[in-house]
């Protein structure tokens, strides 16, 4: 584990930016697979609308919050010589692809193209979530990317 922080320059009141703004995509697209099984077990329009929002949210704000991440990934040296930032960054695109594929799949006629084949990308967008949130978490716990270590040594001294 390095104890050097990598410092994030994309980041708001000395927070960094790309991790505050991914809950929500994240949420969303979690929320997507929840919404296509209600619609596939109980053919109700209302949960063919919700994931309709629902993949929007998770494929616009995605790419907002990645905007973040690449702008960090291509100013920060130190996170561009990580084999996990290059995997994570890959796997983001993969992800972001694919929500967006599934959610212009949907806006035509929501309640149509939900079975087989928006359920078979929920999932496979939430497998990703899952791989690609692993790999970010990696690179904070492991590698100290947008922690700030100075406020932390800070507050053991103090105590």
């Amino acid at each position: 584990m390095s104890m050097d922080p990598i410092v994030s320059q994309i980041k708001i009141f000395g927070h960094p930016l790309h991790p505050g703004l991914i809950h929500f995509p994240v949420a969303a697209l979690i929320g997507l697979i929840a919404a296509d099984l209600a619609f596939v077990f109980s053919a109700d329009p209302f949960w063919a609308r919700a994931s309709v929002w629902l993949a929007g949210v998770g494929a616009i704000g995605g790419w907002l919050a990645s905007a973040a991440g690449l702008m960090d990934l291509l100013l920060v040296s130190q996170i561009r010589r990580l084999i996990t930032g290059w995997c994570h960054a890959m796997l983001a695109v993969m992800l972001l692809s694919l929500a967006t594929f599934n959610w212009l799949l949907r806006l035509p006629d929501a309640s149509a193209n939900i079975m087989p084949q928006g359920l078979y990308l929920s999932l496979l967008c939430g497998l990703l979530i899952t791989v690609t949130g692993y790999l970010g978490g990696r690179l904070v716990y492991e590698n100290a990317v947008g922690v700030n270590i100075d406020d932390m040594l800070q507050e053991d001294t103090s105590t």
